[in-house]
């Protein structure tokens, strides 16, 4: 009886060791822990690879969905709450604002994404914030690292007034400053509340009005209340303000 049960325990450490090796040969195979697609092997077949050590094999990207980062300024950040709570950005059917993409060839992505989330802290060397968009990418357009260019989708604003940002300059305080053509084809230097950039445009919040002339040539020989003769401009679109290329009267 002793032998038998001797036997007995042989048979059941051989099972033991056969569950182990069973067990060791899993662990040469290195599953994903994510879908995605795997990039160049950074090892060799046959090559020696350690748990211990953390051995980095290949990597694995996701790339159906994909996140794409912005650096936005914190000023920008502000305003985009705003327009977020006031609705004037367009958002989808989960309420988040709509993102469209262009490539670094200048085409537009045909798929739309969605603003996800912005980051928490502020860097205090840029003073800017990363916000995140996500957007589908099922046919693996989009690749990590890719350099695009993130562009919110907005609602209209009909009494918009956009400036050529030429017409625009600075004076000593900083502020943003246009010539108008003023009553009697006199020249006025109006002070300007300007909001951000559209194309080449400098959308203006408060100082211009619809109908006035804002100068768009020879800034540089021109003055406050100096008389001129000008010359109008086509128009760029309804929603800009009228233009007009100054020329300097003779006296």
């Amino acid at each position: 009886m002793a032998t038998l049960k001797a036997f007995d325990a042989d048979v059941l450490s051989a099972k033991a060791a056969v569950q182990s090796a069973r067990i060791n040969l899993e662990y040469t195979k290195a599953a994903s822990p994510v879908p995605g697609r795997v990039g160049i092997s950074q090892v060799t077949e046959g090559a020696y690879v350690q748990a211990s050590n953390a051995t980095l094999m290949a990597t694995v990207q996701q790339l159906d969905p994909m996140y794409v980062d912005v650096l936005q300024s914190s000023n920008d950040l502000l305003r985009l709450r705003k327009a977020l709570g006031s609705g004037e950005l367009g958002r989808d059917k989960e309420g988040r604002a709509r993102v469209k993409l262009l490539l670094d060839d200048g085409t537009e992505y045909a798929q739309e994404g969605a603003l996800q989330f912005s980051d928490v802290s502020v860097s205090p060397s840029t003073s800017s914030v990363t916000i995140r968009a996500i957007f589908p990418n099922p046919n693996g357009i989009l690749l990590p690292g890719l350099f695009v260019r993130a562009r919110l989708v907005e609602g209209s604003k009909s009494d918009a007034i956009l400036v050529p940002q030429p017409a625009v300059t600075r004076n000593s305080k900083g502020e943003a400053t246009a010539f108008v053509v003023g009553a009697g084809d006199k020249v006025e230097l109006r002070v300007l509340e300007t909001g951000r950039t559209v194309g080449s445009d400098w959308l203006v919040l408060d100082g211009l009005k619809a109908g006035d002339r804002v100068i768009m040539n020879n800034l540089q020989r021109i003055r406050p209340g100096a008389a001129i003769k000008p010359v109008p401009m086509p128009a760029t679109g309804p929603a800009t303000a009228a233009t007009a290329s100054a020329d300097t009267q003779k006296r």
